[in-house]
């Protein structure tokens, strides 16, 4: 099975290596843009991992670490070849269409609109329930000057809510949360990831 490959630019990698680890996978840290590809003909390329991980973290220092590494464009070009991808916090904000407060670039494949640290800073940081039908009751998240998503198209499903809005989406093979599902032992969303990343192995063989 191919690796599941964890950014490691910035922010909590070493959290979520650890979580999908305990779930069973192998990791690999993604830093150059030639651990991305198997071959480097672009007329057929074959994606080097089986899952991608976008962490949490300062998305605004992520943003320049990948235009820094020469990141941008060649992880761009994964995200949209369909691999399962995971992205939380700081990895949310990547993904979303429009980010407020401030504004900044963005892949845009998810097409919602996010607050940067919309729940607050460090103080109003903490572990809050979170509800959807697929969850087990009694599930919660840890939220650590969380995004906010203020607004999801029709392509974004809505998996989980704090209060009544959006913490957890997902369109096609992405899921975005905006809580920190590696931080709790044996999390709901972690055990989900890594069956998405290992039946696209499985599927692939």
């Amino acid at each position: 099975m191919r690796p599941v490959g964890v950014l490691a630019l910035q922010g909590d990698y070493a959290e979520h290596e650890a979580a999908l680890q305990r779930a069973g996978l192998t990791t690999i840290q993604i830093r150059k843009p030639d651990q991305l590809w198997l071959s480097a003909d672009s007329g057929c390329r074959d994606p080097a991992i089986s899952a991608l991980v976008l962490p949490g973290g300062e998305s605004t220092t992520m943003l320049r670490l990948l235009q820094l590494e020469g990141l941008w464009g060649p992880l761009g070009e994964l995200l949209a070849s369909g691999l399962p991808v995971l992205a939380t916090c700081a990895g949310l904000i990547l993904l979303a269409s429009e980010v407020t407060q401030p504004e900044q670039e963005s892949y845009g494949l998810l097409d919602m609109t996010v607050q940067r640290n919309g729940y607050g800073r460090q103080a109003h940081s903490g572990t809050f329930s979170i509800e959807g039908s697929e969850l087990p009751a009694g599930t919660t998240g840890v939220f650590i000057r969380a995004p906010r998503i203020l607004r999801t198209g029709p392509a974004v499903e809505v998996m989980a809510r704090r209060e009544g809005e959006p913490v957890l989406v997902r369109s096609g093979p992405i899921l975005a949360a905006c809580f920190h599902p590696e931080l709790q032992p044996s999390h709901w969303l972690t055990a989900r990831f890594a069956q998405l990343a290992t039946e696209t192995t499985l599927s692939s063989r």
